[in-house]
């Protein structure tokens, strides 16, 4: 059932969701409020945009022209109708595609930075998948594989464009090798923990096309307190 919400604490801004999909979570909130963005930004990707949260915050944030990529149509549709019901379609495209098919003929170093909150799970045999088609493809390396997405970030980015990824800190290694395969050098790295004295749960990840090698490691990052309200630093992510 579909129903329209503020964007999670942007009281400006509308989303329009589908509880039987899957619906946009904190991770797409901490991507575009960790993504470096300067003046000289002219051209965002999206990739896998879902219904357009990222692409949404970013405008908060930029002058930029967005591009959002959604494999799914149903998916892809309901982030236009987001578009459109906060007056942004001059700064967001929303393209139902894959961006496998896109990047082969897409103009190559065209973007200063892609985005990507992308499937976390490998594909096992031992793999679990939920019947429900859309939560399999957003959670599960189905359609888009971690390699994908560095092996077309290489070939679309700007030489020195930006690639910032929200992941699962188990994938790390995996993200950093990968990233060091495609000429992207890791640059940047917050870990996300729902409260103090527990394991991290979010990665948030930024590599630099062709970049010089230098890695920072910035403090941790407290997304809940132990009343399970969010932290004060979260919350100025929605001021």
């Amino acid at each position: 059932m579909k129903v329209t919400n503020y964007l999670l604490g942007y009281d400006k801004l509308k989303i329009i969701q589908d509880n039987e999909m899957f619906n946009f979570s904190l991770d797409s909130v901490l991507l575009p409020n960790f993504i470096t963005i300067n003046e000289s930004t002219k051209n965002i990707l999206d990739i896998g945009c879902g219904n357009a949260p990222i692409p949404l915050i970013l405008t908060t944030k930029t002058n930029a022209h967005i591009t959002g990529i959604e494999i799914q149509k149903e998916v892809s549709e309901m982030a236009k109708e987001s578009v459109k019901l906060n007056n942004l379609e001059n700064q967001i495209n929303i393209l139902n595609e894959d961006v496998k098919k896109f990047y082969q003929t897409a103009r190559p170093e065209f973007f200063d930075i892609i985005t990507c909150n992308p499937p976390y799970f490998e594909v096992k045999e031992t793999s679990r998948f939920n019947k429900n088609d859309y939560k399999t493809i957003a959670r599960h390396e189905v359609t888009l594989k971690l390699e994908d997405i560095l092996q077309i970030s290489r070939k679309l980015l700007k030489n020195g464009g930006t690639l910032g990824l929200v992941h699962r800190p188990e994938r790390l290694i995996d993200i950093l090798l990968t990233m060091r395969k495609y000429n992207i050098e890791p640059k940047k790295i917050r870990l996300v923990y729902p409260g103090k004295n527990k394991e991290a749960n979010i990665l948030l990840i930024e590599g630099k096309k062709n970049g010089k090698k230098g890695l920072k490691i910035l403090p941790p990052l407290y997304s809940h307190n132990p009343d399970g309200t969010y932290t004060e630093e979260i919350q100025k992510y929605f001021k």
